[in-house]
Order: C-alpha cells, then sequence, then structure tokens
C-alpha cells in the first residue's frame, strides 16, 4: 500500500478522535518518509514532522493513538520513530476545510454579514481554538451545547481569568449555530450592555419590548456575569428572562471571571439557576497551549510563523490576548522595517514589551550571567559542575530550569546564548525550561520564594 494513502487513512482516524485545533495545529504538517520492513512480521515508520517541538508533542500526546491507527491500518506491528523534515507535498488544506474558507467570496461576504448582525466575531470558531488539558473539558462542553442546543448543559457557565479563551468559546457556538441556520434568534451581549440596556428601557418605560427581544431567544451569550451582581432590577429582570428563555426550550451560556459561589451581591436564585447548569473553570494556559495560540493568531494574519519563534513568544506571554497585541506589534515593526519576521527581530521587540520580563526589577547590566549561575548552585545546595551538567535527576533538572528561566527572562539574553551557557544545550530545551517555569509561577508559591531567594542572594533588592 502506497505509504501517503496509508499516512491519509491513519490522519482521517485521528482527525475524528482528536479536536480540530489540536489537529490543525500538531498533526496536520505530517508525513510518513520511509517504511522498512523489519524481522518477525514487523516493519519501522518513520513519520516526518516540521519541528522538534511538534515531534515531542506528538510523541508525548498521540504516540499510542498514531500506533494503533497504523497498526490497524496496515495489517502489520509497526514501530514508529519521529524525525524532523519538511513535506515537500505540503498541501495546507486544514484550513481551507473550514467552511468559512471553504465559500465563495459571495457566499462567504453573506456569512460574515449574519455573524455581524449578531455581534459575532468571526474569527472565533472551534477549529482555531487552541485545546490542551486545560481547556479541555471547556472546549467539549461547548461543541456538546452546539449540537445539542437547550439539552447538554444548560446553562452553560465558564469561568476564569483575563484572554484564556471564555468568549472565543462562547461565541464559536453561535458561530457553528448560525452558518446551519442564519435566521436562528441568537443574542450575544456583556453584562455591562446587558445593565445599560435595562436601565434605559426601565427609563423609557419599554420594559415589555425589552422583555420579548429577550425572551424568545434561542441562544443567549452574556459575557462577564458578574457584572449584574448588586444590581437588584437587572438581577431581577435577568431571572425572569432567564426562566423564560429555558421554559421554551432556549440555550444560556454565561462566563465570568469567578465562579458563582464567589460572585458577592449575586442574589441566591440566581446563583441556584446558574449551578443547576455545568460550571467550568478554565485553567491558565500552559507553555505548549501559549505556542499553540501564537501559531493560530499568526495563521489568521497570514503569517508563516516559524515554530521557534511562536516558542519564543509562547515562552514570554501568559495569555492569548496578550499574544495578539504582541503580533500585532511584530507585524507592524516588521512591515515599517520592509525586513522579515526573524527571531532577532522578535527577541528586539521582546525585550520591550514582554510583561514578564517587565514583573520584576533584576538589572542585567549590574550583574554578570555567571553570578546568578554561581547563587542558583548555592541556593539549592549542588556544585556549579554538577548544575551544568547533563544529569536529569530531578534535585539538578529543576535548578537547572530556573537557571534557564532567570538567564532568559530577567536578562533577555538569546536563548542561543542561554544555552552555551548552560553546557552547550539546544535553544528548544532553553524554550521547554522556560516554558515550564512560565507555566507554574503564576500558581506555585514554592517556586515564587526559591524565584525570591535567589534574586534577593544576587542583587538584595529584587522581588517577584
Amino acid at each position: 500500500m502506497d505509504k501517503n494513502k496509508i499516512w491519509q487513512e491513519v490522519l482521517s482516524t485521528l482527525k475524528v478522535s482528536v479536536s480540530s485545533g489540536n489537529y490543525s495545529t500538531w498533526l496536520s504538517q505530517t508525513f510518513i518518509t520511509s517504511t522498512r520492513e523489519l524481522d518477525n512480521g514487523r516493519q519501522l515508520i518513520e513519520i516526518g514532522c516540521p519541528s522538534s517541538f511538534i515531534a515531542d508533542t506528538i510523541e508525548k500526546r498521540y504516540f499510542g493513538l498514531i500506533l494503533d491507527s497504523l497498526n490497524r491500518t496496515t495489517g502489520y506491528k509497526n514501530d514508529i520513530t519521529f524525525t524532523v523534515k519538511q513535506n515537500p507535498a505540503t498541501e495546507k488544506k486544514q484550513v481551507q476545510e473550514n467552511s468559512l474558507f471553504s465559500q465563495s467570496f459571495e457566499e462567504q461576504s453573506n456569512i460574515n454579514d449574519v455573524l455581524k448582525r449578531h455581534r459575532i466575531r468571526p474569527g472565533f470558531t472551534f477549529e482555531n481554538f487552541a485545546v490542551s488539558s486545560s481547556n479541555q473539558m471547556a472546549w467539549a462542553a461547548a461543541e456538546a451545547v452546539s449540537k445539542d442546543l437547550g439539552k447538554a448543559y444548560n446553562p452553560l457557565f465558564l469561568w476564569g481569568g483575563v484572554g484564556i479563551g471564555k468568549t472565543h468559546l462562547m461565541l464559536a457556538i453561535a458561530h457553528k449555530l448560525l452558518l446551519v441556520d442564519p435566521t436562528l434568534q441568537v443574542l450575544y451581549s456583556t453584562g455591562e450592555e446587558f445593565t445599560t440596556e435595562i436601565v434605559e428601557a426601565i427609563k423609557n418605560k419599554n420594559t415589555d419590548e425589552f422583555k420579548k427581544r429577550y425572551r424568545k431567544l434561542k441562544l443567549l451569550l452574556l459575557d462577564d456575569v458578574q457584572f449584574i451582581a448588586g444590581k437588584e432590577k437587572v438581577q431581577e429582570e435577568f431571572f425572569h428572562s432567564f426562566n423564560a428563555l429555558l421554559r421554551e426550550g432556549g440555550q444560556v451560556v454565561l462566563t465570568s471571571d469567578r465562579p458563582p459561589t464567589e460572585i458577592e451581591k449575586l442574589e441566591d436564585r440566581l446563583r441556584s439557576r446558574f449551578e443547576a447548569g455545568l460550571i467550568i473553570d478554565i485553567s491558565p494556559p500552559d507553555f505548549e497551549l501559549l505556542s499553540a495560540i501564537t501559531l493560530i493568531k499568526a495563521q489568521e494574519r497570514g503569517i508563516e510563523l516559524p515554530m521557534e519563534i511562536a516558542q519564543t513568544i509562547g515562552a514570554n506571554f501568559d495569555n492569548a490576548r496578550r499574544i495578539e497585541g504582541f503580533l500585532t506589534r511584530l507585524m507592524t515593526e516588521a512591515k515599517g522595517r520592509n525586513e522579515p519576521i526573524t527571531m532577532e527581530l522578535t527577541e528586539k521587540i521582546l525585550g520591550k514589551t514582554s510583561p514578564k520580563r517587565e514583573s520584576t526589577n533584576l538589572n542585567p547590566k549590574a550583574i554578570l550571567p555567571q553570578a546568578v549561575i554561581d547563587a542558583v548552585a548555592e541556593y539549592y545546595s549542588i556544585s556549579r559542575r554538577k548544575l551544568l551538567s547533563d544529569s536529569r535527576v530531578r534535585p539538578v533538572a529543576y535548578p537547572r530550569q530556573i537557571l534557564m528561566y532567570l538567564l532568559r527572562i530577567e536578562f533577555g539574553l538569546p536563548l542561543q546564548e542561554v544555552g552555551r551557557l548552560i553546557g552547550g544545550r539546544d535553544h528548544t530545551t532553553v524554550m521547554h525550561a522556560v516554558g515550564k517555569i512560565s507555566t507554574r509561577i503564576s500558581t506555585d508559591n514554592a517556586l515564587k520564594r526559591d524565584l525570591l531567594g535567589i534574586k534577593q542572594s544576587v542583587s538584595g533588592q529584587l522581588s517577584v
């Protein structure tokens, strides 16, 4: 059987087994580079990936899934390996498979008009939502709601911090439904807008019109619902609209920066209604997810971003909105200079804009990198030689990751230079270390104390 046909069958299986975002980000550009028969009815299959980061991620997340699919497709017992190679016949079909991209210009214009009329941003779809363990449950719940409106989870309540994808998932539900039925009664509103509408309706004595508008909906999307807390008239009207909508089989999707139990001055009867549905916490994105988000956001802007640049950006920001802002800045700078987007340009702009670098007071000009290496070794009571060695035991590997983080984020040293200073390591190793520490620092108090202690030993004046 032709290796290309084999891989297309495998990809077809994988496509229905993982989310669209994960498939597009990690699997869509892979291919079989070679097959070789071994003894005892086995064969070795080499799978090409566009970067080492993608190869590592696929091996960690999807090894078993790929192996099972290959075994069923080929009828052999296979061994698989991953290598970094570019597919010469790569066709970007994955993006084009989205209904939005496969439409004619006239059809796409009509779709955009429908979305605009309902205040739904065209770019917020399930297909371009990057999925990882931090948001997998929220993504699955939102997609389930889009397939079984009013019955799957009603209401669906998504909560979490800024820029983690709550609004994206909410609007993706509406996007998918409106593509199927443009006449569907859908309304997106923020808590603040909902409050203003009610106040104006009471002021102008047309509350009946307001009630009719909200109570005939099939899908109500209310963003930042915590904003209505403490407003008696607003909560009363929302309570009645909520009940009427659910009674008629409508769907309610809500987002907030905190769970219902922690929204102060929220009426008990509303809190009870919210808790009767499905409440999901979306955690802050990890390094891998931030890198995937960077790739997707760059692709939306027509940029084919190299993986190492995406990883560098992902290691320096903690949410999608900041990544979007940085990409806008990066594109503007590249266009203004009339030059391509390079690692050098990316790192130069990161030095000016990265919030993680601005969050501390370390003065890299006053301290030599060697002093930081010594400080980390002393803090963890290990020798400098062992810290820079190839040892992978946790008492050595963890301090080494912290050292890479400090040299990269606090000093702003290039990835290659950090790798050179720490035993001649590859820049991708540095990226993984920075990403791991960056992800943990917001929630790990012990790590914060360690960083504080190390920096105090270096400069005597720092705080995390």
